[in-house]
């Protein structure tokens, strides 16, 4: 079985626009069309079985539009998609904000450093970070570098570890194997400590030999598989999984169970 942890979706009526501009800023072709229906037939032809959806919230305006579209997947799609709630750094009042993600059910928030142009270390992320893993929420944000925005990184495995020190969340996810291209950074600053790291965009840009090092040092329950669909391909990331040269029960924790125990779901329901 296997459980994708950072996926994206985009309303049918721009996801055609959205995907092309977005593929044109970082050079990569996108695997799926962006939408809803596209992500569950990729789901269907690499047999996954659930999709965590993580909506990114660009203004603070957006905010109750997206959480309550992540509400009415969640009702339609029980059991097969699963959206997180968003939250944007310039939220007029957070903790209302995070009580009303709580309140709709939702398991878990994504923040986006680079596109809301805020540093992973600020004030905003640190309290939002706080009061969401206070109501038990999970808490997931890009990391390392994004392909289609220039510099400043917003989100470097230095200033991530700074705010895990001061914070300890106990459900923090760090995309992109904690840090995309800082993976270097990632072995230094983060590998070991008490913080998950999916695995979305990762294997085509990684050596296996550096991804193995850090999944050396790093807690193996607390690695997630994911792709980052639209922009990685669900059946070439599980083969490449499968491919590693570690035990399969640990493959198996990575593909489905390390998700499954995070998001507390009993595979028998």
């Amino acid at each position: 079985m296997v459980v994708d942890f950072h996926t994206h979706i985009f309303p049918d009526a721009i996801a055609g626009k959205t995907i092309n501009s977005l593929e044109k800023k970082s050079g990569i072709e996108a695997a799926t069309d962006g939408t809803l229906n596209g992500l569950l037939e990729s789901m269907d032809k690499a047999q996954v079985d659930l999709s965590v959806i993580l909506p990114v919230v660009t203004k603070p305006s957006q905010f109750e539009s997206i959480n309550l579209f992540a509400k009415s997947v969640n009702e339609k799609y029980k059991g097969k998609l699963l959206s997180f709630g968003g939250i944007h750094p310039d939220s007029e009042n957070y903790k209302e904000d995070i009580k009303k993600i709580s309140e709709l059910g939702l398991k878990g928030i994504k923040i986006h450093p680079d596109y809301q142009g805020v540093m992973i270390d600020d004030i905003r992320y640190k309290r939002i970070i706080d009061y969401a893993n206070e109501l038990g929420l999970i808490i997931v944000t890009h990391a390392g570098i994004d392909i289609g925005i220039p510099e400043p990184v917003h989100s470097p495995p230095d200033k991530m570890r700074k705010v895990l020190d001061e914070i300890k969340p106990s459900k923090m996810v760090l995309a992109h194997y904690g840090g995309w291209k800082q993976w270097e950074e990632v072995y230094e600053y983060l590998a070991g400590e008490d913080v998950y790291f999916d695995t979305a965009f990762t294997f085509d840009f990684i050596e296996q030999e550096l991804f193995l090092k850090i999944l050396d040092k790093h807690s193996k329950d607390k690695i997630l598989f994911a792709t980052d669909s639209p922009w990685s391909s669900a059946k070439k990331d599980i083969e490449k999984i499968k491919e590693l040269p570690i035990e399969e029960r640990i493959k198996e924790d990575i593909l489905y169970n390390n998700a499954m125990t995070l998001l507390k779901i009993n595979p028998c329901n």
